[in-house]
């Protein structure tokens, strides 16, 4: 026991920077284990407190997401009118979607970020690029300083999600894990909020919509700054060959007890590969194309049901209902808070499939009453309660399964060594969708009319309850390893 005690302590050692042989190490590990202490499993769980501050400052990535996404919303009539392009439509669309085309660009780059500098360095490019793009937004005197400014955030927001899935997935524990993942849905709920509100003296103001964009510089700061004090991913460290450094991060964020049993699953899943970057053939054509397939259907059936289009253009309909646009806004914003709150009490009570078919299906009947609005069966009043109703039960739906659940599900299911270019290639698709779904939405609400178009993402809702009951794994309460092993056995 003695010998077999030095020698895991000797590979625990600070000075080892190569990586151990996967054979050797695992082979002493499983005798130490057994000989010193147990598996760490039998202790009950770590405690969420410890990686609660690192999920915290990651979160503020998000926060950063909601609030650019609506930065411009209350405040683009004063913006068109100091920069001298008001009633120009198409400029004003330029500035809505040249951020969207800024973060398609960041999240093809967001994989090789991840893996090629580290979680922690990567939240702080991502942050860069949002601190300078708010900065030439907030001083620009033109339409094209503001487009740059805007591509500038776009690329950071791009990075940031992937990269806020990958960490939140590989610093949490097994068992709060999904909580921590949704939790981050409310942070980007709070953002958005925080726009709306922040840019409501705009309209009485002409030039607020500056201070709007210096305000969302103070987080990205803070972002940079206190990443520095959080911990790196250990998965990262020993996909890098730093075992010794992934050890230390796991006392720290799981506590003492639990470092060999975590040392052990990353071991167990490795299997000898070794610390290659991740080719894209691998995802496309290996073993790995059916995580990368479920994926990336779940974000292109997230766009197809509408809802980055009900964010955009609520004010239509609540307009027409006769209800301000703050207002209307406001009310979509705490729907889509509440039900993020919703996803976060059940994520790990009820599990990710449950959320998912819940909340496709909740959807598909939200716009099914919408459908029913305008058509001739609905009375003055009933148009207004259906269409009006339906829309907030739409974003409520949303928010408690089909928004927070993709990334992480997908962060959960990717192998260790393909997980950041997985999440890469299927956040790209996310984001490609999302920029067609608001570029051809009002032409299409003109050609097809309310009710099909309705019926059209309700559909879309449908095909992903069956896609969703058919494809899709449960990994409530399982660790990282466990997935990435029954997926494997699963496609042999």
């Amino acid at each position: 026991m003695d010998s077999v005690r030095r020698t895991y302590t000797m590979m625990r050692g600070r000075h080892i920077d190569k990586r151990v042989p996967s054979k050797e190490f695992l082979s002493v590990l499983d005798k130490a284990e057994t000989a010193v202490t147990g598996t760490g499993k039998d202790i009950g769980n770590p405690s969420w407190k410890r990686s609660l501050p690192h999920v915290f400052v990651a979160s503020l990535t998000s926060l950063l997401f909601g609030y650019h996404l609506g930065v411009v919303n209350e405040t683009l009539e004063s913006i068109s009118i100091d920069l001298g392009f008001s009633g120009n439509t198409i400029a004003e669309g330029l500035v809505v979607s040249t951020c969207l085309g800024g973060a398609f660009i960041g999240s093809l780059f967001s994989g090789l970020v991840a893996d090629g500098v580290g979680r922690r360095r990567a939240f702080q490019l991502s942050a860069l690029p949002m601190i300078i793009g708010a900065s030439v937004s907030a001083t620009t005197e033109s339409l094209e300083g503001m487009l740059l400014g805007r591509f500038l955030v776009g690329i950071g927001m791009g990075i940031g999600p992937s990269v806020t899935a990958l960490y939140v997935t590989e610093v949490s524990p097994a068992y709060v894990r999904g909580t921590y993942g949704s939790s981050t849905q409310i942070a980007t709920c709070l953002g958005l909020l925080g726009s709306l509100f922040a840019g409501i003296p705009a309209k009485d103001n002409l030039g607020w919509w500056r201070i709007c964009f210096w305000i969302s510089t103070v987080p990205a700061v803070v972002l940079a700054v206190f990443m520095e004090l959080c911990a790196e991913s250990p998965q990262w460290l020993f996909k890098r060959g730093r075992a010794a450094e992934a050890e230390v991060v796991f006392e720290k964020l799981l506590g003492g007890a639990y470092v060999k049993a975590a040392m052990a699953e990353l071991m167990k899943s490795d299997k000898g590969d070794d610390a290659d970057s991740a080719k894209l053939s691998e995802l496309l054509f290996g073993r790995s194309f059916r995580v990368v397939f479920i994926g990336s259907t779940l974000f292109a059936l997230q766009q197809l049901s509408g809802i980055n289009a009900v964010f955009y253009f609520s004010s239509t309909v609540f307009k027409k209902a006769g209800v301000p646009s703050a207002s209307a806004n406001i009310c979509v914003g705490v729907c889509n808070l509440l039900g993020s709150t919703v996803a976060v009490v059940l994520m790990d009570k009820l599990g990710r499939k449950v959320l998912l078919i819940g909340s496709f299906a909740g959807m598909a009947v939200s716009l099914g009453l919408q459908a029913i609005a305008y058509t001739s069966f609905s009375s003055a009043f009933g148009t207004l309660f259906l269409s009006v109703g339906g829309m907030l039960l739409f974003v409520l739906s949303f928010a408690t399964g089909a928004g927070p659940v993709p990334s992480i599900l997908l962060s959960e299911i990717c192998p260790g060594r393909l997980r950041a270019t997985a999440l890469a290639v299927c956040l790209a698709v996310h984001w490609v969708i999302n920029f067609f779904v608001g570029l051809l939405f009002l032409r299409m609400l003109e050609q097809l009319g309310s009710v099909l178009l309705n019926a059209i993402f309700g559909f879309f809702c449908v095909v992903a309850v069956i896609f969703v009951q058919k494809n899709v794994i449960e990994t409530k309460g399982k660790s990282l390893q466990e997935i990435e092993i029954s997926l494997l056995s699963a496609t042999q």
